[in-house]
């Protein structure tokens, strides 16, 4: 029997009102623990990277926390975090949701992933544009807004998608915790007879449903932000010609 006729005598048998149910549950789950996850996960970055600039922050010890933060967490696997985060969240004794568990790992993890990728966006502008402004009498944060970033997202985005769809992915570890996710919900249904063909399979259409719009959000993203970040200004006024001389 081949791996069509597999599919085709058991997908009326797969694809029933609490099947399809289940799966947008999973997805639903799947889509809280990474969108979520990420847009906190930047928030916390962002504030990482504007924390380790010099011109904001002229505190030395505090930059070296935010650097010493990116670089452990950027280096941990993604399943020994999730673990770290599920276990020393049952030794506090707070009794977490999984779902709290799952953000907050991801959130994590993005932010040390996010961190790097605003550092070099900002570091992408040239310093004398920040002495510039300063002179100006400029407050830091205003030149970090209105102008640094504003320059800097070209440099940002592009790794910043490339990080939120690798996050989505690797989600699916957070099913070692009991989280029932995209795979975590494939694997059940395969464990109540169903080929394994159509549960994963029907996993990977999902999977790529996401992360095709979550791509396609973050190009438009991009599209956008660059090209206000390069449209020519209002050109000003032409001053009126002088009369000729008699």
């Amino acid at each position: 029997m081949s791996a069509w006729d597999i599919i085709v005598s058991e997908a009326p048998r797969f694809f029933t009102w609490w099947n399809l149910k289940f799966l947008v549950e999973a997805l639903g789950n799947t889509l809280i623990a990474s969108v979520l996850g990420c847009a906190l996960g930047y928030a916390l970055g962002f504030a990482l990277a504007a924390l380790r600039l010099p011109q904001l922050v002229p505190f030395a010890p505090l930059r070296a926390l935010c650097v010493l933060w990116v670089e452990i967490f950027r280096r941990i696997p993604f399943l020994v975090l999730l673990l770290l985060v599920f276990f020393l969240s049952q030794f506090a004794g707070l009794e977490a949701p999984l779902w709290s568990v799952a953000v907050a790992a991801v959130a994590i993890r993005m932010s040390a992933l996010a961190a790097e990728n605003v550092r070099a966006g900002l570091e992408s502008v040239r310093p004398t544009q920040w002495e510039a402004a300063l002179t100006m009498n400029l407050r830091p944060w205003t030149v970090l807004g209105r102008i640094v970033l504003p320059q800097a997202w070209r440099v940002i985005l592009p790794p910043s998608i490339a990080h939120v769809l690798s996050m989505v992915k690797e989600t699916s570890l957070v099913s070692q915790i009991g989280f029932i996710e995209i795979t975590f919900a494939a694997k059940m249904l395969t464990q109540r007879g169903f080929s394994a063909l159509l549960t994963y399979g029907t996993a990977l259409v999902l999977y790529f449903l996401v992360g095709w719009a979550l791509a396609s959000l973050g190009r438009w993203a991009e599209r956008r932000l660059t090209t206000r970040a390069t449209a020519p200004s209002p050109a000003a006024p032409r001053a009126a010609s002088p009369l000729p001389a008699p």
